[in-house]
């Protein structure tokens, strides 16, 4: 993280005060690494009737079978409640499971527990999302342009409403550290910024040396650019990119990493060169790569629908393993140049006071309430927002 020779950076919490919560669940069979195995699942709970049906739902105290909830924003799942739904499956989408880990979610509301509803109001190709992590080694913040699931930290959205309109963002801050860099700072440039020289704690020193700000924002839209995989996909050197060495198995169930050959192991699957910092990447003290593998071995409990997955390991999973690796392995070697990064001419919590931007208004830490469209309520009937 940066060095920075004074305690008075301002926190997140005031620089992007709108925050929500993360989604929660309450089932895990909603969501799953590979679409088709969610709507054999939900195939799997419309054929099941009475007892079958619920037991197959695992009702909580927020979500049974006789709920009714309206429609999440921007999708078009029934609303019908579901002891007498019937139909296809909902089209998946994709979502942020876990750090790095990309999976499909049947968007449902009647099948989430709380789904936060204002962050799928803003969810679209402009917005990008800002997820919190453990203080622990690793990234402090991750952000993705997909639906965060990411538990415990808070969401912050980088716009309040679609189509990127009204930043997130202290009313007043751009133009204040416009006035002070003599320059054009856009939201994505102080997003940029931020998840470069964030520090424990989650506050977040600012500049007003422009040199130093240009190579902060350069460093951190790279950064960005690597946790959306957004645009051309990442690639490492010819000599480092990893492959597939001897062929991976129909169904592998260990992982282990060979350091001195630099190779990661599935059963008697070889992938490498994977260099030693894919393995050691840690978000919130838990190895990515392993987390991801788990997420897709792991022996579910039967007669659940999350018994219902893949027979066999897709091609696309090793895809999307490759491109991981690469992902982490870069993002590694941004690292140091992020710590080196240190904070002169700092723009501090007191000076923004000074200039008005802080404290933030209240109604700037609501969500936008203002929408043009309806959106349907439980059985069928037409929510106001």
């Amino acid at each position: 993280m940066p060095s920075v020779t004074h305690d008075d950076a301002p926190p997140l919490a005031d620089l992007m005060p709108w925050s929500v919560a993360p989604p929660r669940l309450g089932r895990g069979w909603p969501t799953g690494p590979d679409p088709a195995s969610l709507r054999a699942r939900w195939d799997a709970l419309m054929k099941a009737e009475g007892p079958d049906r619920e037991a197959l739902f695992q009702p909580t105290r927020s979500r049974t079978l006789r709920s009714a909830v309206g429609r999440l924003p921007g999708h078009s799942a029934g609303t019908q409640k579901l002891v007498r739904a019937s139909g296809r499956c909902p089209e998946p989408v994709r979502v942020l499971h876990a750090p790095f880990d990309e999976q499909w979610l049947i968007p449902d509301h009647r099948l989430i527990d709380a789904a936060r509803p204002e962050l799928w109001r803003v969810a679209d190709e402009h917005q990008i999302f800002v997820t919190e992590t453990p203080d622990t080694p690793g990234p402090l913040l991750l952000a993705t342009s997909l639906l965060p699931l990411l538990r415990p930290g808070r969401i912050r959205p980088l716009y309040r409403r679609p189509g990127g309109a009204e930043p997130n963002l202290a009313p007043g801050l751009l133009d204040h550290l416009a006035s002070r860099l003599g320059l054009s700072p856009t939201p994505a440039d102080l997003l940029a910024w931020t998840v470069t020289a964030v520090r424990p704690g989650l506050t977040v020193p600012l500049t007003a040396d422009p040199e130093l700000w240009a190579r902060g924002v350069e460093l951190g839209h790279r950064v960005l650019w690597l946790l959306r995989r957004h645009g051309d996909r990442p690639k490492l050197p010819g000599g480092r990119r990893p492959y597939v060495r001897a062929p991976l198995p129909t169904r592998p169930l260990t992982l282990h990493y060979d350091r001195d050959e630099e190779a990661l192991l599935l059963d008697e699957g070889r992938i490498s060169p994977v260099p030693p910092q894919s393995w050691d990447f840690e978000v919130g003290g838990t190895r990515v790569l392993e987390q991801w593998f788990t997420a897709r071995t792991a022996d579910p409990e039967p007669g659940t629908l999350e018994a219902i997955r893949p027979t066999t390991w897709p091609q696309a999973w090793t895809s999307e393993l490759l491109e991981l690796i690469t992902v982490l392995a870069l993002l590694a070697e941004l690292m140091p140049r992020q710590e080196e990064l240190t904070v002169t001419a700092p723009i501090t919590a007191q000076e923004l006071r000074t200039a008005g931007v802080l404290p933030v208004p209240e109604a700037a830490r609501r969500p936008a309430s203002v929408f043009d469209h309806h959106e349907e309520g439980p059985e069928g009937q037409f929510a106001l927002i």
